[in-house]
């Protein structure tokens, strides 16, 4: 073997070893790219089932844990934004499309047939987020005549009720932002706030609301004023002990001021400034624990095992939306071009 090939091979083995070891060690792991469709609506069943909805009709299914996934583009539907997304199993999901009519599709097969169960052709309609809890599904809009919308269902979206006479009141330039389907949490505790729906609102004004009770409406410390800005997302920790919120503003995406706020929950409401917050305008943030947190971006992803107090950015990819597995471990994020990516990490 001549000398010169010998430096060759060697140098070919080494360049693939460093490729192996960066995608090993990268905790963003990118599972599928390229599709024309913008991903803000994500449903993880559990470590196999992953269901997304996003822009130009699209909603897509993977059953072995994104190794390969199912597109389909909804006959009848093919100019809609699917922003918002909640899965049962691998037959059972819901799908929200936000502008006018107000649509919301359900299928029971596994996608070969969708039916509509909600719509509402309301001059100013515009659907922002959907949270499920079992069979209770409730789904918040921008205000109509200065209220906000609210829709609920007790079966599993087969039917609907709304509250166009007695929504909470907003202020003007306040609405809620369709950015990732998670401004809208419902909490499961027996205490007196916890239980309830909590709400972030954005826009020139920014506060978190109780569905339950319209008496409990706390102003945000966080940047606002503008239309781009404000609240974004609203997670709840397992423990039902505290809460996280993440927004910012979206037109300057790096922009770390006024970014998020930590929020005890009891025994009353208090906010508490993380001393590092993350690394710019987050549209999604999840519990893994109570205390390791993930958020996601436009201009990044961040990650925090200290409750919120201290974040680390692990990835200037762009992501709409990150969710972990009801019922499992696994955590995936999506976002524009059809990309689609598995948080390898510990926790």
């Amino acid at each position: 073997m001549k000398p010169y090939f010998k430096i060759f091979l060697s140098l070919t083995v080494f360049l693939n070893s460093l490729i192996v070891f960066s995608q090993t060690n990268n905790p963003v792991q990118l599972i599928e790219q390229g599709r024309k469709t913008s991903i803000r609506g994500l449903s993880v069943v559990s470590n196999k089932i992953i269901w997304v909805s996003g822009s130009a009709g699209s909603v897509g299914k993977s059953i072995d844990g994104g190794k390969t996934f199912k597109w389909m583009t909804i006959k009848g539907y093919e100019k809609r934004d699917f922003r918002d997304i909640e899965a049962y199993n691998h037959k059972t999901a819901i799908i929200m499309a936000v502008a006018e009519p107000a649509l919301i599709l359900k299928t029971i097969d596994g996608g070969e047939n969708w039916y509509k169960v909600f719509e509402d052709s309301t001059k100013g309609m515009f659907l922002d987020a959907m949270h499920a809890e079992a069979k209770t599904i409730q789904v918040i809009g921008d205000p109509i005549n200065g209220k906000a919308f609210f829709a609920l269902s007790n079966n599993l979206g087969e039917t609907w009720e709304t509250n166009k006479l007695d929504g909470i009141e907003l202020n003007e330039g306040e609405a809620f932002f369709a950015s990732s389907g998670t401004n809208l949490q419902i909490s499961k505790s027996s205490n007196t706030f916890k239980k309830g729906t909590f709400m972030v609102t954005g826009g020139k004004v920014s506060r978190l609301l109780n569905a339950r009770d319209q008496r409990d409406q706390y102003p945000l410390p966080l940047l606002q004023g503008k239309e781009s800005t404000g609240a974004n997302s609203i997670a709840l920790s397992p423990s039902g002990k505290n809460a996280f919120i993440v927004g910012g503003d979206f037109a300057k995406d790096t922009l770390r001021a006024g970014n998020s706020i930590a929020v005890n929950l009891e025994p009353s409401i208090q906010f508490n400034q993380p001393q590092t917050p993350p690394f710019g305008y987050r549209s999604c943030v999840i519990y893994l624990t109570n205390k390791t947190l993930v958020a996601c971006g436009t201009s990044g992803v961040d990650l925090s095992k200290d409750g919120g107090m201290n974040w680390e950015n692990i990835s200037t990819q762009s992501f709409h939306v990150v969710q972990k597995a009801k019922n499992g471990k696994a955590v995936y994020l999506a976002g524009g071009n059809g990309k689609i990516a598995q948080l390898a990490i510990n926790y």
